[in-house]
């Protein structure tokens, strides 16, 4: 089994949209292969993208799988964990788990998903206050961070592919931790470079601010318990302009963020699956229209018709030659997966 999360602490990289195109693109060229999607974030958007979207009823569908019992979403799975924290029960994993194609007939079938759930932000002050506990001979922080190691345990898949929240919230924690990659999609612009810097601060406990810091890190705790951390697989340069791409105004960032990643890499080669930065990155440009169409519609690239389409009520024009460009990036993405 192997695991990638999609992860940046700074919001709007389009995140989400990439995961959900890149993971539908996967399933599909993988059509043997079992792949899961984990939607760890509370706001589950990637959920109700392949759920359906906006115009196939996602929204109500998730609600659907919510409503269940148990309730069939990763916040199901937590209120479970509740009850028994430090311990692995035995329990049925695959109850948590649905099939988003029998609602929306453009997911490949051999995507499954464990739904994103509102839930997550309570538990998490829940799971905070667990994890803080002093126990005699538990290590109540590890055994918190497992749960979702312990999922995963329970299931039977080749890839698993999750969506977190940007943040590092306790849930998102769980997430980097059952990881054995991570996928960091930034922005052409400045605060998507710093934001690269707090990930790794944030993951591997370097390049910190200050030295005070250094005892009470993620990093320190993993360690700590004999565990690796994931590794940065691929980082993807989103939304660069859809006509100039790298040789538009942001330039000066894009060959910024490169200097800043390749110096990572020397500095720290083993937090890498890759040893220069051309090899571990990926730009994209912006989908524009063609994006809000596919995920509005909950339908990945590949098999997007074009031409003027109905959203919400209203006649869109989506143009082959764009669609056709957007199907080339997210497969140079799932070149690298």
């Amino acid at each position: 089994m192997k695991i990638y999360a999609f992860w940046n602490n700074k919001g709007g990289t389009g995140k989400t949209s990439l995961t959900f195109q890149a993971v539908t693109r996967f399933a599909e060229l993988n059509s043997d292969k079992r792949v899961l999607v984990i939607d760890i974030c509370p706001q589950a958007n990637i959920s109700e993208m392949l759920l359906g979207g906006q115009e196939e009823s996602g929204s109500n569908n998730l609600l659907m799988q919510q409503g269940k019992v148990p309730r069939c979403s990763i916040g199901g799975y937590f209120d479970y964990r509740l009850s028994s924290p430090f311990t692995k029960p035995s329990f049925d994993a695959t109850a948590f788990v649905m099939n988003p194609s029998l609602f929306n007939e453009n997911i490949p079938k051999n995507l499954d998903l464990i739904c994103g759930d509102a839930l997550l932000e309570l538990q998490a002050i829940a799971m905070n206050t667990l994890a803080n506990n002093d126990i005699p001979g538990i290590n109540a922080w590890m055994s918190i961070i497992d749960w979702l190691s312990d999922l995963l345990e329970n299931l039977d898949y080749d890839y698993v592919f999750i969506d977190t929240n940007p943040s590092f919230s306790m849930y998102t924690q769980i997430a980097i931790a059952a990881s054995d990659n991570v996928v960091l999609p930034v922005m052409a612009d400045d605060s998507s470079r710093r934001a690269i810097q707090n990930a790794f601060s944030l993951i591997y406990g370097q390049k910190l601010p200050s030295e005070v810091y250094k005892n009470y890190t993620f990093s320190k705790k993993l360690n700590d318990a004999g565990r690796e951390l994931p590794k940065i697989h691929l980082i993807i340069k989103n939304r660069i302009t859809q006509y100039m791409g790298d040789a538009s105004a942001f330039k000066a960032v894009l060959t910024g963020i490169d200097h800043d990643v390749n110096e990572l890499v020397n500095d720290y080669p083993d937090n890498f699956t890759f040893s220069d930065a051309i090899d571990g990155m990926v730009s994209v440009r912006d989908f524009g229209t063609t994006g809000v169409v596919a995920f509005a519609r909950g339908c990945p690239f590949s098999i997007m018709p074009t031409g003027r389409l109905s959203i919400a009520g209203r006649r869109v024009q989506v143009k082959p030659e764009y669609r056709k460009l957007a199907l080339k990036s997210i497969d140079e993405i799932v070149n690298k997966l």
